[in-house]
Protein backbone atom coordinates (compact mmCIF):
# COMPACT_ATOMS: atom_id res chain seq x y z
CA UNK A 1 0.00 0.00 0.00
CA UNK A 2 1.18 3.52 -0.74
CA UNK A 3 -0.32 6.69 0.64
CA UNK A 4 0.13 9.89 -1.34
CA UNK A 5 -1.96 12.90 -2.33
CA UNK A 6 -4.51 11.90 0.34
CA UNK A 7 -5.29 8.69 -1.56
CA UNK A 8 -4.39 5.06 -0.91
CA UNK A 9 -3.55 2.72 -3.74
CA UNK A 10 -3.15 -1.00 -4.15
CA UNK A 11 0.11 -1.11 -6.04
CA UNK A 12 1.44 -3.65 -8.46
CA UNK A 13 4.84 -4.90 -7.36
CA UNK A 14 8.07 -4.91 -9.35
CA UNK A 15 11.10 -6.84 -8.20
CA UNK A 16 14.25 -4.89 -9.10
CA UNK A 17 17.33 -7.12 -9.09
CA UNK A 18 20.62 -5.26 -8.90
CA UNK A 19 23.57 -6.60 -6.89
CA UNK A 20 24.80 -3.16 -5.80
CA UNK A 21 22.83 -0.74 -3.65
CA UNK A 22 23.72 2.13 -1.31
CA UNK A 23 26.13 2.33 0.46
CA UNK A 24 27.88 1.06 -2.70
CA UNK A 25 29.50 4.05 -4.41
CA UNK A 26 29.42 2.63 -7.96
CA UNK A 27 27.77 4.85 -10.56
CA UNK A 28 25.32 2.15 -11.66
CA UNK A 29 23.66 2.18 -8.23
CA UNK A 30 21.86 5.40 -9.08
CA UNK A 31 19.85 3.88 -11.92
CA UNK A 32 17.69 1.52 -9.79
CA UNK A 33 17.74 3.97 -6.85
CA UNK A 34 16.33 6.87 -8.86
CA UNK A 35 13.68 4.74 -10.56
CA UNK A 36 12.64 3.10 -7.28
CA UNK A 37 12.25 6.49 -5.59
CA UNK A 38 9.45 7.50 -7.98
CA UNK A 39 7.69 4.28 -9.05
CA UNK A 40 4.92 4.40 -6.40
CA UNK A 41 3.64 7.62 -7.96
CA UNK A 42 2.76 5.46 -10.98
CA UNK A 43 1.14 2.60 -9.06
CA UNK A 44 4.17 0.30 -8.84
CA UNK A 45 5.77 -0.63 -5.53
CA UNK A 46 9.50 -1.40 -5.89
CA UNK A 47 11.11 -4.27 -4.03
CA UNK A 48 14.88 -4.18 -4.48
CA UNK A 49 16.82 -7.43 -4.29
CA UNK A 50 20.54 -6.86 -3.83
CA UNK A 51 23.71 -8.23 -2.24
CA UNK A 52 24.65 -7.23 1.29
CA UNK A 53 27.24 -4.44 1.41
CA UNK A 54 29.67 -6.60 3.39
CA UNK A 55 30.41 -8.46 0.12
CA UNK A 56 31.29 -5.32 -1.87
CA UNK A 57 34.90 -4.57 -2.70
CA UNK A 58 34.54 -0.80 -3.10
CA UNK A 59 34.71 1.68 -0.23
CA UNK A 60 31.17 2.24 1.10
CA UNK A 61 29.46 5.64 1.00
CA UNK A 62 27.06 5.66 3.98
CA UNK A 63 25.75 9.13 3.13
CA UNK A 64 24.24 7.68 -0.03
CA UNK A 65 21.58 5.99 2.10
CA UNK A 66 20.13 9.47 2.64
CA UNK A 67 19.09 9.54 -1.03
CA UNK A 68 16.81 6.47 -0.82
CA UNK A 69 13.11 7.21 -0.20
CA UNK A 70 11.52 5.48 2.79
CA UNK A 71 8.99 3.52 0.71
CA UNK A 72 11.68 1.45 -1.05
CA UNK A 73 11.78 -2.07 0.36
CA UNK A 74 15.28 -3.57 0.16
CA UNK A 75 16.08 -7.29 0.54
CA UNK A 76 19.75 -8.28 0.88
CA UNK A 77 21.38 -11.63 0.16
CA UNK A 78 24.75 -13.23 0.70
CA UNK A 79 27.42 -13.83 -1.94
CA UNK A 80 30.60 -15.81 -2.31
CA UNK A 81 33.63 -13.95 -0.97
CA UNK A 82 36.37 -12.85 -3.35
CA UNK A 83 38.91 -15.66 -3.61
CA UNK A 84 42.46 -15.37 -4.89
CA UNK A 85 44.96 -17.84 -6.32
CA UNK A 86 48.60 -16.76 -6.39
CA UNK A 87 47.44 -13.23 -5.61
CA UNK A 88 44.96 -13.02 -8.51
CA UNK A 89 41.21 -12.58 -8.00
CA UNK A 90 39.22 -15.45 -9.46
CA UNK A 91 35.82 -13.74 -9.56
CA UNK A 92 35.36 -10.11 -8.55
CA UNK A 93 31.96 -9.36 -10.12
CA UNK A 94 29.48 -9.40 -7.24
CA UNK A 95 26.72 -10.23 -9.71
CA UNK A 96 28.43 -13.55 -10.35
CA UNK A 97 29.39 -14.11 -6.72
CA UNK A 98 25.83 -13.46 -5.62
CA UNK A 99 24.07 -15.12 -8.55
CA UNK A 100 22.89 -18.27 -6.77
CA UNK A 101 21.78 -16.42 -3.64
CA UNK A 102 19.92 -13.81 -5.70
CA UNK A 103 18.13 -16.55 -7.62
CA UNK A 104 17.05 -18.41 -4.48
CA UNK A 105 15.92 -15.25 -2.73
CA UNK A 106 13.97 -14.13 -5.81
CA UNK A 107 12.11 -17.43 -5.80
CA UNK A 108 11.34 -17.02 -2.10
CA UNK A 109 10.00 -13.52 -2.70
CA UNK A 110 7.82 -14.72 -5.55
CA UNK A 111 6.40 -17.41 -3.25
CA UNK A 112 5.64 -14.96 -0.43
CA UNK A 113 4.72 -11.77 -2.30
CA UNK A 114 2.66 -11.02 -5.38
CA UNK A 115 5.40 -10.02 -7.80
CA UNK A 116 3.99 -8.71 -11.09
CA UNK A 117 7.18 -7.88 -12.99
CA UNK A 118 10.93 -8.35 -12.70
CA UNK A 119 13.30 -5.58 -13.85
CA UNK A 120 17.05 -6.17 -14.10
CA UNK A 121 19.42 -3.26 -14.81
CA UNK A 122 22.85 -4.23 -16.19
CA UNK A 123 25.82 -4.26 -15.66
CA UNK A 124 26.59 -6.48 -13.75
CA UNK A 125 25.92 -8.30 -17.02
CA UNK A 126 25.45 -11.78 -15.65
CA UNK A 127 22.43 -11.00 -13.48
CA UNK A 128 20.52 -10.58 -16.76
CA UNK A 129 20.49 -14.39 -16.92
CA UNK A 130 18.28 -14.42 -13.82
CA UNK A 131 15.49 -13.10 -16.04
CA UNK A 132 14.93 -16.20 -18.20
CA UNK A 133 15.61 -18.55 -15.27
CA UNK A 134 12.99 -16.88 -13.08
CA UNK A 135 10.54 -16.55 -15.97
CA UNK A 136 10.85 -20.24 -16.77
CA UNK A 137 10.26 -21.13 -13.12
CA UNK A 138 7.49 -18.64 -12.30
CA UNK A 139 6.05 -17.29 -15.55
CA UNK A 140 6.55 -13.70 -14.33
CA UNK A 141 7.47 -11.32 -17.18
CA UNK A 142 10.83 -9.60 -16.99
CA UNK A 143 12.70 -6.72 -18.54
CA UNK A 144 16.40 -5.90 -18.92
CA UNK A 145 17.67 -2.35 -18.60
CA UNK A 146 20.86 -1.33 -20.40
CA UNK A 147 22.87 1.15 -18.34
CA UNK A 148 25.68 0.36 -20.81
CA UNK A 149 25.74 -1.77 -23.98
CA UNK A 150 26.62 -5.40 -23.23
CA UNK A 151 28.05 -6.29 -26.63
CA UNK A 152 30.67 -3.67 -27.42
CA UNK A 153 31.60 -2.54 -30.92
CA UNK A 154 34.80 -1.06 -29.53
CA UNK A 155 35.90 -4.50 -28.31
CA UNK A 156 36.05 -5.66 -31.93
CA UNK A 157 39.24 -3.62 -32.21
CA UNK A 158 40.83 -5.24 -29.16
CA UNK A 159 43.69 -7.66 -29.58
CA UNK A 160 42.46 -11.18 -30.29
CA UNK A 161 42.37 -13.36 -27.17
CA UNK A 162 42.88 -10.35 -24.90
CA UNK A 163 40.68 -10.10 -21.81
CA UNK A 164 38.42 -7.49 -23.46
CA UNK A 165 38.12 -9.71 -26.54
CA UNK A 166 37.08 -12.72 -24.48
CA UNK A 167 34.57 -10.67 -22.46
CA UNK A 168 32.94 -9.51 -25.67
CA UNK A 169 32.82 -13.02 -27.12
CA UNK A 170 31.09 -14.17 -23.94
CA UNK A 171 28.66 -11.26 -24.21
CA UNK A 172 27.73 -12.32 -27.76
CA UNK A 173 27.05 -15.81 -26.47
CA UNK A 174 25.09 -14.92 -23.32
CA UNK A 175 23.05 -11.88 -24.36
CA UNK A 176 20.71 -13.83 -26.70
CA UNK A 177 20.01 -16.28 -23.87
CA UNK A 178 19.26 -13.45 -21.44
CA UNK A 179 16.86 -11.52 -23.68
CA UNK A 180 15.19 -14.44 -25.47
CA UNK A 181 12.11 -14.54 -23.22
CA UNK A 182 12.18 -10.88 -22.17
CA UNK A 183 8.99 -8.84 -22.41
CA UNK A 184 10.67 -5.44 -22.17
CA UNK A 185 13.99 -3.85 -23.09
CA UNK A 186 14.88 -0.48 -21.60
CA UNK A 187 18.02 1.64 -21.51
CA UNK A 188 19.40 5.06 -20.65
CA UNK A 189 18.86 5.96 -24.31
CA UNK A 190 17.63 4.03 -27.34
CA UNK A 191 21.07 3.79 -29.05
CA UNK A 192 22.39 1.99 -25.95
CA UNK A 193 20.13 -0.99 -26.68
CA UNK A 194 19.35 -0.62 -30.39
CA UNK A 195 21.91 -3.31 -31.18
CA UNK A 196 20.03 -5.68 -28.87
CA UNK A 197 16.85 -5.18 -30.89
CA UNK A 198 18.68 -5.56 -34.19
CA UNK A 199 20.43 -8.76 -33.12
CA UNK A 200 17.64 -10.51 -31.26
CA UNK A 201 14.19 -9.20 -32.19
CA UNK A 202 14.05 -9.15 -35.96
CA UNK A 203 11.18 -11.67 -35.98
CA UNK A 204 9.48 -10.89 -32.68
CA UNK A 205 8.21 -7.46 -31.61
CA UNK A 206 9.11 -6.41 -28.08
CA UNK A 207 8.19 -3.47 -25.91
CA UNK A 208 11.09 -1.10 -25.37
CA UNK A 209 11.75 2.43 -24.21
CA UNK A 210 14.76 4.71 -23.73
CA UNK A 211 14.73 6.70 -20.52
CA UNK A 212 17.61 8.73 -19.09
CA UNK A 213 19.18 8.27 -15.69
CA UNK A 214 17.54 11.51 -14.79
CA UNK A 215 17.85 13.09 -11.39
CA UNK A 216 16.11 13.52 -8.06
CA UNK A 217 16.00 17.20 -7.01
CA UNK A 218 15.92 16.09 -3.38
CA UNK A 219 19.53 14.89 -3.72
CA UNK A 220 20.65 18.49 -4.15
CA UNK A 221 18.89 19.60 -0.99
CA UNK A 222 20.98 17.31 1.20
CA UNK A 223 23.70 19.41 2.81
CA UNK A 224 26.60 17.68 4.52
CA UNK A 225 28.02 19.61 7.50
CA UNK A 226 31.76 20.16 7.93
CA UNK A 227 32.53 19.24 4.31
CA UNK A 228 35.66 20.93 2.95
CA UNK A 229 36.06 21.39 -0.83
CA UNK A 230 39.47 20.50 -2.34
CA UNK A 231 40.29 24.16 -3.00
CA UNK A 232 39.61 25.33 0.55
CA UNK A 233 43.29 25.23 1.53
CA UNK A 234 44.43 27.33 -1.44
CA UNK A 235 44.61 31.09 -1.14
CA UNK A 236 42.50 33.26 -3.42
CA UNK A 237 41.63 30.84 -6.23
CA UNK A 238 38.63 30.71 -8.55
CA UNK A 239 37.64 27.02 -8.75
CA UNK A 240 36.07 25.30 -11.74
CA UNK A 241 35.08 21.69 -11.32
CA UNK A 242 34.95 18.59 -13.52
CA UNK A 243 33.55 15.62 -11.61
CA UNK A 244 33.49 12.04 -12.83
CA UNK A 245 35.36 9.44 -14.82
CA UNK A 246 37.62 10.35 -17.72
CA UNK A 247 36.23 8.44 -20.71
CA UNK A 248 38.22 6.60 -23.40
CA UNK A 249 36.56 8.69 -26.10
CA UNK A 250 37.18 12.02 -24.33
CA UNK A 251 40.91 12.47 -25.01
CA UNK A 252 40.36 14.59 -28.11
CA UNK A 253 38.09 16.97 -26.18
CA UNK A 254 40.58 17.35 -23.33
CA UNK A 255 43.38 18.12 -25.77
CA UNK A 256 41.21 20.74 -27.47
CA UNK A 257 40.13 22.19 -24.12
CA UNK A 258 43.65 22.52 -22.74
CA UNK A 259 45.03 23.97 -25.94
CA UNK A 260 42.30 26.62 -25.85
CA UNK A 261 43.00 27.43 -22.19
CA UNK A 262 46.72 27.70 -22.92
CA UNK A 263 46.00 30.22 -25.69
CA UNK A 264 43.77 32.28 -23.41
CA UNK A 265 46.32 32.14 -20.61
CA UNK A 266 49.19 33.28 -22.84
CA UNK A 267 47.06 36.19 -24.07
CA UNK A 268 46.29 37.25 -20.49
CA UNK A 269 42.55 37.35 -21.15
CA UNK A 270 41.57 35.08 -18.26
CA UNK A 271 42.06 35.58 -14.54
CA UNK A 272 45.34 34.18 -13.21
CA UNK A 273 43.52 32.84 -10.13
CA UNK A 274 41.54 30.30 -12.16
CA UNK A 275 42.05 26.67 -11.15
CA UNK A 276 40.54 23.58 -12.76
CA UNK A 277 39.82 20.58 -10.51
CA UNK A 278 39.26 17.18 -12.11
CA UNK A 279 37.88 14.95 -9.36
CA UNK A 280 37.17 11.23 -9.45
CA UNK A 281 38.62 10.64 -12.91
CA UNK A 282 39.43 7.00 -12.06
CA UNK A 283 42.20 4.74 -13.24
CA UNK A 284 42.24 4.77 -17.02
CA UNK A 285 44.55 3.86 -19.87
CA UNK A 286 46.53 6.29 -21.96
CA UNK A 287 47.73 9.81 -21.23
CA UNK A 288 46.32 11.33 -18.05
CA UNK A 289 44.63 14.67 -17.62
CA UNK A 290 47.58 15.78 -15.50
CA UNK A 291 49.96 14.82 -18.32
CA UNK A 292 47.89 16.73 -20.86
CA UNK A 293 47.98 19.74 -18.53
CA UNK A 294 51.77 19.58 -18.29
CA UNK A 295 52.02 19.24 -22.07
CA UNK A 296 50.14 22.51 -22.55
CA UNK A 297 51.88 24.35 -19.71
CA UNK A 298 48.86 24.19 -17.39
CA UNK A 299 50.35 22.05 -14.64
CA UNK A 300 50.02 24.82 -12.07
CA UNK A 301 46.32 25.47 -12.66
CA UNK A 302 44.98 21.94 -13.37
CA UNK A 303 44.55 19.59 -10.41
CA UNK A 304 43.59 15.95 -11.00
CA UNK A 305 42.45 13.56 -8.28
CA UNK A 306 41.84 10.05 -9.60
CA UNK A 307 40.08 8.62 -6.57
CA UNK A 308 36.29 8.55 -6.50
CA UNK A 309 34.48 11.00 -4.25
CA UNK A 310 31.21 10.22 -2.49
CA UNK A 311 28.16 11.23 -4.53
CA UNK A 312 26.81 13.81 -2.09
CA UNK A 313 30.27 15.30 -1.63
CA UNK A 314 30.38 15.99 -5.36
CA UNK A 315 26.92 17.58 -5.35
CA UNK A 316 27.99 19.87 -2.52
CA UNK A 317 31.25 20.76 -4.32
CA UNK A 318 29.40 21.54 -7.54
CA UNK A 319 27.26 24.07 -5.74
CA UNK A 320 30.26 25.96 -4.36
CA UNK A 321 32.46 26.02 -7.49
CA UNK A 322 32.63 29.08 -9.74
CA UNK A 323 31.62 26.96 -12.72
CA UNK A 324 31.19 23.35 -13.81
CA UNK A 325 32.86 21.54 -16.72
CA UNK A 326 31.24 18.56 -18.45
CA UNK A 327 33.26 16.68 -21.06
CA UNK A 328 31.38 14.11 -23.08
CA UNK A 329 32.46 11.63 -25.71
CA UNK A 330 33.11 11.77 -29.44
CA UNK A 331 30.53 8.97 -29.73
CA UNK A 332 27.17 10.24 -30.94
CA UNK A 333 25.06 8.04 -28.65
CA UNK A 334 26.79 9.13 -25.45
CA UNK A 335 24.65 11.01 -22.95
CA UNK A 336 26.07 12.13 -19.61
CA UNK A 337 23.78 11.82 -16.61
CA UNK A 338 26.14 14.14 -14.73
CA UNK A 339 24.93 16.96 -16.99
CA UNK A 340 21.72 17.05 -14.97
CA UNK A 341 23.65 17.24 -11.72
CA UNK A 342 25.75 20.05 -13.16
CA UNK A 343 22.70 22.08 -14.20
CA UNK A 344 21.01 21.57 -10.85
CA UNK A 345 24.12 22.92 -9.09
CA UNK A 346 23.05 26.42 -10.11
CA UNK A 347 26.51 27.19 -11.49
CA UNK A 348 27.39 28.03 -15.14
CA UNK A 349 28.18 24.91 -17.18
CA UNK A 350 30.77 24.56 -19.92
CA UNK A 351 30.13 21.39 -21.94
CA UNK A 352 31.62 19.51 -24.91
CA UNK A 353 29.50 16.87 -26.68
CA UNK A 354 28.96 15.21 -30.02
CA UNK A 355 26.32 17.25 -31.82
CA UNK A 356 24.01 14.20 -31.97
CA UNK A 357 24.16 13.51 -28.22
CA UNK A 358 20.88 13.85 -26.34
CA UNK A 359 22.81 16.02 -23.87
CA UNK A 360 22.98 18.73 -26.56
CA UNK A 361 19.21 18.55 -26.98
CA UNK A 362 18.36 19.14 -23.35
CA UNK A 363 21.04 21.78 -22.83
CA UNK A 364 19.55 23.77 -25.69
CA UNK A 365 15.99 23.23 -24.48
CA UNK A 366 16.98 24.45 -21.03
CA UNK A 367 18.56 27.59 -22.53
CA UNK A 368 21.80 26.35 -20.95
CA UNK A 369 23.88 26.25 -24.13
CA UNK A 370 25.75 29.51 -23.49
CA UNK A 371 29.01 27.60 -23.11
CA UNK A 372 28.23 24.47 -25.14
CA UNK A 373 30.74 23.27 -27.74
CA UNK A 374 29.28 20.86 -30.30
CA UNK A 375 31.55 18.38 -32.04
CA UNK A 376 30.85 17.17 -35.58
CA UNK A 377 32.67 14.23 -37.14
CA UNK A 378 33.35 16.20 -40.32
CA UNK A 379 34.52 19.26 -38.41
CA UNK A 380 38.08 20.46 -38.90
CA UNK A 381 40.14 20.49 -35.68
CA UNK A 382 40.82 24.19 -36.15
CA UNK A 383 37.09 24.95 -36.15
CA UNK A 384 36.51 22.99 -32.94
CA UNK A 385 39.49 24.73 -31.38
CA UNK A 386 38.19 28.17 -32.30
CA UNK A 387 34.69 27.42 -30.96
CA UNK A 388 36.14 26.05 -27.72
CA UNK A 389 38.32 29.09 -27.15
CA UNK A 390 35.43 31.48 -27.82
CA UNK A 391 33.09 29.69 -25.39
CA UNK A 392 35.75 29.36 -22.71
CA UNK A 393 36.61 33.04 -22.68
CA UNK A 394 32.98 33.90 -21.96
CA UNK A 395 32.66 31.05 -19.43
CA UNK A 396 35.68 32.21 -17.43
CA UNK A 397 34.32 35.74 -17.06
CA UNK A 398 33.36 36.30 -13.43
CA UNK A 399 30.05 37.82 -14.58
CA UNK A 400 29.30 34.90 -16.92
CA UNK A 401 25.65 35.04 -18.03
CA UNK A 402 23.63 32.12 -16.71
CA UNK A 403 19.85 31.88 -16.43
CA UNK A 404 18.70 28.43 -17.58
CA UNK A 405 15.07 27.29 -17.62
CA UNK A 406 15.26 24.15 -15.50
CA UNK A 407 11.53 23.47 -15.79
CA UNK A 408 12.10 21.90 -19.21
CA UNK A 409 14.30 19.27 -17.57
CA UNK A 410 11.22 17.53 -16.16
CA UNK A 411 11.06 15.35 -19.29
CA UNK A 412 14.59 14.13 -18.48
CA UNK A 413 14.05 13.57 -14.76
CA UNK A 414 14.04 10.26 -12.90
CA UNK A 415 10.38 10.99 -12.20
CA UNK A 416 9.68 10.93 -15.95
CA UNK A 417 11.83 7.83 -16.45
CA UNK A 418 9.90 6.03 -13.72
CA UNK A 419 6.67 7.01 -15.46
CA UNK A 420 7.90 5.62 -18.81
CA UNK A 421 8.97 2.36 -17.18
CA UNK A 422 5.64 2.06 -15.36
CA UNK A 423 3.72 2.63 -18.59
CA UNK A 424 5.65 -0.14 -20.35
CA UNK A 425 5.24 -2.52 -17.41
CA UNK A 426 1.50 -1.75 -17.45
CA UNK A 427 1.42 -2.64 -21.15
CA UNK A 428 3.16 -5.96 -20.51
CA UNK A 429 1.16 -6.66 -17.35
CA UNK A 430 -2.17 -5.84 -18.72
Amino acid sequence: MFSGCNQTYNLKQVLIIYPHWPPSNLAGVHRPRLIANFLPEFDWQPIVLTVHASYYEETPDPDLLLTVRSHVEVIKTQAWPVRKIFGYRLIGDVGLRGFTALYKEALRLVATKKIDFIWIPIPSWYTALLGPLLHQKTGIPYGIDYIDPWVSKLANHEKTFSRAWWVNQLARLLEPLAVKKASLITGVSTPYYQGVLDRNFKHRPIEHVGMPYGFDPEDHRIQLPNLTPPWESEDDVIPYLYAGAFLPQSHYFVQTLFKAIAELKSSNVIDARIRLYFLGTGNYQGKTIAEYADEYGLGTIVKEVNQRFPFLHILNFLGTAQGVIVIGSTERHYTASKTFQSLLSGRPVFAMFHEASTAVEFLEKAQAANYLVKYAETQAPEALQKATQYRLQAFFALDAAWNPDLSVLDDYSAHKSAELLAQKMDTVFG
